[in-house]
């Protein structure tokens, strides 16, 4: 027996988040099906983060455990010949045994992009929010800076999330454009159910005029859902990398 790891980028348009559940066909639904056919074991991978429906990933992580004889590194090109269009592994490798991807010290990088113009570019309509006025960057930057840290981010995540706590650490938020495109980076040791949206979905009310700069932290310290901004569109975020420490 031993342990798989692979790495899965995504388009999350067509599915209803990572975990399998009832109303829809999942990444993990997929990937499960397919590994069960090729490898015939039954397979039931454990993903590092359930993205929602719609998250799209570069790289989220999953591990299975085998009995199979195809080296691990050759099991991707094997997969890739299964999976839809959709979904691919980037990478696969062996791993301890006892390797978990959500129980280890990592850092987790998402992006979230808006498109700011006039109108609507179909091109890019499944990876972004659209955004027709005007947006204060300067404003946002300076108003992440007070979520950067180790902070409760109980005002920034959906109330039913059940957590032992809201407590994270984000390590970095920056901004950059390119073109008519605007793109977050957030980077953290871990995130709560809907928080990267929610902070966006703040930030970017700080950008439009609608807040004050002190207001998000303000509503850090409140401590309550209420007090946050919207929860942004799902398909402006992607999972862009998952580093293992």
């Amino acid at each position: 027996m031993k342990r798989v790891k692979l790495t899965v980028a995504y388009d999350g348009t067509n599915y209803c988040g990572w975990q399998i559940q009832d109303n829809g066909i999942t990444i993990e639904e997929v990937l499960n099906k397919n590994l069960c056919d090729l490898l015939k074991e039954d397979i039931r991978v454990i993903g590092a983060s359930r993205t929602d429906s719609g998250v799209h990933a570069l790289g989220n992580v999953a591990v299975f455990d085998t009995e199979t004889r195809i080296p691990a590194e050759k099991l991707s090109f094997a997969l890739n010949q299964r999976l839809p269009e959709d979904i691919r592994i980037v990478d696969s490798c062996e791993v301890a045994p006892d390797f978990h991807p959500r129980y280890c010290d990592t850092e987790k990088t998402y992006e979230y992009r808006i498109w700011n113009d006039r109108f609507p570019n179909p091109l890019v309509r499944l990876y972004s929010k659209f955004v027709y006025y005007k947006i204060d960057v300067e404003k946002m930057e300076q108003a992440a800076q007070c979520l950067i840290g180790e902070h409760d981010f109980k005002s920034f995540c959906t109330p039913r999330t059940q957590v032992l706590t809201t407590t994270r650490t984000v390590t970095d938020i920056s901004f950059r454009k390119e073109g008519k495109m605007l793109i977050m980076t957030i980077r953290g040791t871990g995130f709560l159910y809907n928080m990267v949206r929610i902070i966006m979905g703040t930030l970017l009310r700080v950008g439009t005029g609608l807040y004050e700069v002190e207001r998000v932290k303000e509503i850090l310290d409140a401590k309550d859902r209420a007090k946050a901004g919207p929860t942004a569109e799902a398909c402006g975020l992607t999972l862009v990398e998952i580093k293992y420490k």
